[in-house]
């Protein structure tokens, strides 16, 4: 997955956690999620 190995993911996460904390990332998440949906949808078209 783009070179980048667990342990380097989990220091992303660990460092988005501390960024945003716990209560804001599900909130991130589901936006990321939302942009990368309509990104598709607009190549697709």
């Amino acid at each position: 997955m783009f070179g980048i190995g667990m342990t380097e993911l989990l220091v992303i996460l660990l460092i988005c956690l501390l960024l945003f904390g716990a209560s804001r990332l599900p909130e991130i998440g589901k936006s990321l999620g939302e942009a990368i949906r309509e990104f598709k949808k607009s190549m697709k078209d």
